[in-house]
């Protein structure tokens, strides 16, 4: 697996990827989050979006991706003065449970953490359990105080990371 930036030609893939990814969470076929979830051009302009790729029969394959929400960037969302934060971390479905997640995840963490960022934040929605098994895995800890609901009906957790502490051994998914 080859963790890498997006490529131009790609963006609509992994705009496709990131909503069967999110499907089970959207709110309907007219929920406007999807539009975001679409604009991976966007989100990688005022961003970063990375992958994890690897050889297909008919050429790369796009397994997953991440938004990497630089300092100052539009897309944060909880970060404070020195925090990283990602969003939108996707998985295809195809390949659920084969590492991506953690691979991309620690990517991120990596890369805060070679910056001299102090911790790393994200939301996830509440449904997202396996999503949040990730996380934790990973070391990150449930940050309630930092919840909160971008609109009605959509109510989204906080998780930190704090770097200052040794990192995990056990960043592997464990497969079902």
């Amino acid at each position: 697996m080859d963790l890498r930036r997006a490529r131009p030609d790609e963006y609509d893939a992994i705009g496709a990827l990131t909503v069967a990814a999110y499907e089970p969470f959207l709110l309907g076929p007219d929920d406007d989050y999807r539009t975001r979830l679409t604009d991976v051009a966007g989100r990688d302009r005022d961003a970063e979006v990375w992958v994890a790729a690897e050889d297909g029969p008919s050429g790369v394959v796009v397994l997953g991706n991440v938004t990497l929400c630089p300092p100052g960037s539009p897309w944060c969302e909880l970060a404070r003065d020195g925090e990283g934060e990602f969003r939108m971390l996707a998985v295809a479905p195809a390949a659920q449970g084969r590492g991506v997640g953690a691979a991309l995840a620690g990517l991120v963490v990596d890369r805060f953490r070679a910056e001299g960022a102090r911790g790393v934040v994200l939301s996830s929605l509440t449904g997202m359990a396996g999503a949040h098994r990730l996380y934790e895995r990973l070391g990150f800890t449930r940050a309630a105080a930092r919840d909160w609901s971008p609109v009605p009906g959509v109510d989204l957790v906080a998780y930190e990371l704090d770097l200052g502490r040794e990192p995990r051994t056990d960043q592997r998914t464990e497969h079902p």
